[in-house]
């Protein structure tokens, strides 16, 4: 069966122009793969290929190889634009270039004059009518690129150096013994992201202790893996190439999660173990939105249980910076909460009143992203999946909790209780219920003793 190899990046990535965070996986799983696989091809991202060895090896041969390539350069990845490189210089057609459309600034001059197909991500999901506009287009020009005899060029690389018919001669020859053959391993063994499902499964259940070991496992095997690659890269007996420093942030991050709501061996215990994988991810000078989330949550838990001002002061830091780079109502409203509990335990009342007015504005922000969210986001067609109609909900659940939040904060009961009232018949879960009245509680006890009664009424 014919190929398409995908480029791009995994997971949650961050777009440090705009601030905003994407879900990647959400466009490889809802769009590309589907597309591609409705266009006849096999599907395959470097996360799904299956070996025991060194990974550059089956990946440069997929981009040399594989009858399509698509590379999505969403969050201007570095690793995507250099394998969009790579594939260019190899392949002169069937290579295909994506994004989603609110990539700032313009694409780079090198790229301005290429297709870019565009599509509409919302960061944590991508809506269904977008998802279907998307596919179709995507398979219509897979099968047009693939149907096209001989193929059109769409590589600059050999259209300005006109390498088309040279590079056509060389990819119908018979490969002789090289590299790849001299030291690829037969594939053993299951890919990462065979095992990764079965580190979500574990947190779904909340075995977190399991999710954590297999975690471990994994990235044991990935710094193996990264070691061995650095041991043959070389150029000459006493010329060596150094190896790239590694990106391991998103398994650090996702391995420190699992760590803080394992409580184990004991909560304050698990918060220290993941206060010290975070800090690999230098978080206080970090613009990563996912690290500073974390640390500002490990740090809330801190003082929940030590009531050290420094832990405080770190979780509020933490979210301040989070939501100033990333502009959403997860960090703006726990740094509104956590301003209010540095104000309650404040001894300066010009303090606790400086933070408690900050609480007011930020909430004011939030119900305006909330607002805008609601808006851009309706709910998804009656043909949607039930799986994609439950995340929906979720997903409108916690924007819902979170305006109703930032509205009692703000001293609007009436306008409160509605949304709340709104948010409980999206058939929320009961521990997300649960979750929200403690929450409620918490800033109602805060927001009962203001520190507003110091200011004296002019006379």
């Amino acid at each position: 069966m014919a190929t398409c190899f995908v480029v791009m990046g995994f997971g949650k990535k961050t777009d440090f122009e705009t601030g905003r965070t994407l879900d990647l996986d959400k466009t490889y799983h809802t769009i590309i793969k589907p597309a591609v696989k409705k266009a006849g091809l096999d599907c395959i991202r470097a996360d799904e290929i299956i070996h025991s060895g060194l990974i550059d090896v089956p990946m440069y041969d997929q981009l040399q190889n594989a009858d399509v390539v698509i590379a999505d350069l969403s969050t201007a990845n570095r690793n995507a634009f250099y394998e969009l490189g790579v594939r260019h210089a190899l392949r002169p057609y069937t290579t295909i270039i994506i994004a989603e459309d609110g990539i700032k600034p313009p694409f780079p001059f090198d790229l301005n004059h290429i297709a870019i197909r565009q599509y509409r991500h919302m960061g944590e999901d991508i809506g269904y009518s977008e998802v279907m506009r998307f596919r179709e287009l995507l398979t219509s020009a897979i099968k047009t690129i693939t149907n096209k005899k001989p193929p059109d060029c769409d590589s600059p690389v050999h259209t300005f150096l006109d390498l088309r018919k040279s590079a056509t001669a060389a990819a119908t020859k018979t490969p002789g013994p090289g590299l790849a053959a001299a030291i690829a391993p037969a594939p053993a063994g299951k890919p990462f992201s065979a095992r990764m499902k079965r580190v979500d499964e574990a947190e779904k259940q909340k075995h977190f202790d399991a999710a954590k070991d297999l975690l471990n496992q994994i990235w044991e095997e990935m710094k193996a893996e990264d070691a061995a690659r650095a041991t043959v890269a070389t150029v000459a007996p006493t010329e060596s190439i150094a190896p790239p420093k590694v990106d391991y942030s998103s398994v650090i991050q996702r391995l420190a999660l699992l760590t803080y709501k394992s409580k184990s061996p004991s909560e304050k215990g698990a918060l220290d173990e993941a206060r010290g994988l975070l800090a690999q991810l230098e978080p206080e000078t970090s613009n990563d939105t996912e690290t500073l989330g974390l640390w500002g949550a490990v740090h809330k838990r801190r003082w929940a249980l030590t009531r050290d001002v420094a832990d405080l002061d770190q979780a509020v830091r933490s979210y301040e910076r989070g939501f100033y780079l990333r502009n959403d109502h997860y960090n703006g409203i726990n740094f509104a909460f956590l301003l209010n509990v540095r104000a309650a335990h404040s001894r300066d009342p010009a303090e606790a009143i400086a933070d408690f007015v900050c609480a007011q504005r930020v909430r004011r922000e939030v119900s305006q992203i909330c607002e805008q969210w609601l808006v851009a986001n309706p709910p998804p067609d009656e043909e949607a999946s039930v799986k994609t109609m439950n995340d929906y909900l979720e997903r409108k659940y916690w924007v819902l909790a979170t305006h109703a939040e930032a509205c009692l904060g703000m001293g609007d009961t009436p306008k409160a209780e509605q949304i709340y009232a709104e948010a409980y018949s999206t058939r929320a879960a009961s521990w997300m219920v649960d979750s929200t009245a403690d929450q409620r509680s918490a800033l109602e006890k805060l927001l009962a003793d203001s520190p507003l009664k110091h200011i004296k009424a002019p006379i």
